[in-house]
């Protein structure tokens, strides 16, 4: 935390804009990747006309957004309809503040040092979680505006699904904190690199690899992969944007640069918990094993290539899903958040909590912690994954009177050469036939 804060003007304007120039190409070519590895994946070829290899089809797509009409529909809350994508857009480049891209170098050319981040704090974290939770609102906004009943219902979808999953995703950091004693992202970069031999608990076997908490805490790594997919509205969870329902959920009133800035929020974001990842698993910037025997390479600027390579492995992890898996069900999908990744959570981190405070205690058998923690995980699994109990339903059938299409609660169609039996209205009688 020393290092940060006496930087001259210029370095952080520089930063600022190097930042900014990183996300905008960063998107474009994640944009051309994606692309390519979904049509490798079914045979096609994909982009390959503008620039080498298509490289240049993003930017030919970003200048036709930019030249399209944009269109207004009536009766929409013009404020709000403009204000919606920039609500959206701004958190996602801000949340890269303090991302830690490398160590402390020296900027060419000068004789001034710096570290590969704009800024650190100690709750930098917690300010991740705080500003991407903004973009919500964007996205809340955006459908209220549009006027349209498709729109606001991809709002609402969407503003659930991402609340539900911040949590799981909370609860998933809760461990790291634990064990890397801070919420600052350089302080538990450095305390991923100090253990580069971990023993595995309750033994006295240490593996040759980097402490990442990835293997320290696979639970909490498996739980935020999933909730980051989730939190990022990607397919299997693209669910605000069910074309079959929604057309396509709160962008369906939205057209050229302002459509554009919905489009390049949401590829910073898988960009920006992608890097959270890498920084909270996956050791940051320093170099993966084997790479890290070699002792130049966490020095210079060598640790932004291993940084962008670890990035770009969890770029390729949303393109696989979104190739592979198809579309899950809402219902499915919430439910999911809220009985199986939350509870597993809860009790993962109590099973953490509680090693951690009695690791130092000699007197205590770490035997018992290793068959409650067992016992803790199995219950939890088992809770969270039993199916529920169905309510029997009320076959529709054939009885005397006929077919009644309402047996079972909804109306179907009666089977050929069956007559369907319509409930009489009641009859009402006249003061003066009852006279």
């Amino acid at each position: 935390m020393q290092d940060f804060g006496h930087d001259p003007w210029w370095v952080i304007v520089i930063k600022i804009l190097l930042i900014f120039v990183f996300l905008l190409v960063l998107t474009l070519f994640n944009i051309w990747f994606e692309r390519r590895v979904v049509a490798r994946m079914q045979h096609r070829l994909g982009p390959n006309v503008h620039g080498p290899f298509g490289l240049l089809q993003s930017l030919a797509d970003g200048m036709k957004l930019m030249f399209k009409e944009d269109l207004t529909p009536k009766n929409v809350d013009k404020l709000v309809f403009i204000a919606a994508p920039v609500i959206a857009s701004i958190p996602a480049f801000v949340t890269f503040a303090v991302i830690p891209f490398g160590p402390r170098v020296r900027i060419p050319f000068t004789d001034t040092y710096t570290r590969l981040q704009l800024t650190d704090i100690p709750v930098s974290v917690l300010y991740i979680m705080a500003v991407g939770s903004i973009g919500i609102y964007g996205i809340v906004l955006a459908g209220w505006s549009s006027n349209s009943t498709y729109s606001l219902l991809g709002g609402l979808r969407s503003s659930a699904q991402m609340i539900s999953y911040e949590v799981a995703m909370g609860l998933a950091l809760v461990a790291v904190f634990l064990f890397a004693g801070s919420l600052s992202t350089s302080d538990i970069v450095d305390a991923q690199a100090k253990a580069q031999h971990p023993h595995i608990p309750f033994t006295d076997v240490s593996f040759p690899i980097p402490g990442w908490y990835a293997f320290l805490l696979l639970p909490s790594f498996v739980i935020y992969v999933i909730s980051m997919v989730g939190e990022t509205n990607r397919a299997p969870f693209d669910l605000p944007e069910a074309e079959g329902e929604l057309v396509a959920g709160f962008l369906t009133e939205y057209s050229s640069m302002k459509y554009a800035m919905f489009f390049l929020a949401e590829y910073i974001n898988m960009a920006t918990v992608s890097a959270l990842a890498t920084t909270l698993f996956l050791g940051g910037w320093h170099a993966p094993w084997p790479l890290s025997l070699w002792d130049g390479a966490d020095k210079g600027y060598w640790p932004v290539l291993w940084f962008i390579g670890k990035l770009m492995g969890f770029i390729f992890l949303y393109i696989w899903l979104r190739g592979t898996l198809p579309r899950l069900r809402y219902d499915q999908f919430m439910r999911f958040g809220w009985k199986a990744l939350i509870p597993v959570s809860l009790a993962w981190i109590i099973l953490v909590a509680t090693v951690r405070a009695l690791r130092n205690n000699v007197t205590f058998d770490r035997t018992v912690v290793l068959y409650i923690s067992g016992a803790l995980v199995v219950l939890a699994l088992a809770m969270a994954f039993w199916p529920a109990r169905k309510e029997p339903e009320a076959e529709a059938g054939v009885g005397e009177e006929g077919f009644d299409a309402f047996a079972g609660g909804f109306p179907v169609p009666p089977p050929p050469g069956v007559t369907v039996t319509v409930p009489s209205a009641p009859t009402t009688t006249s003061e003066d036939e009852r006279g």
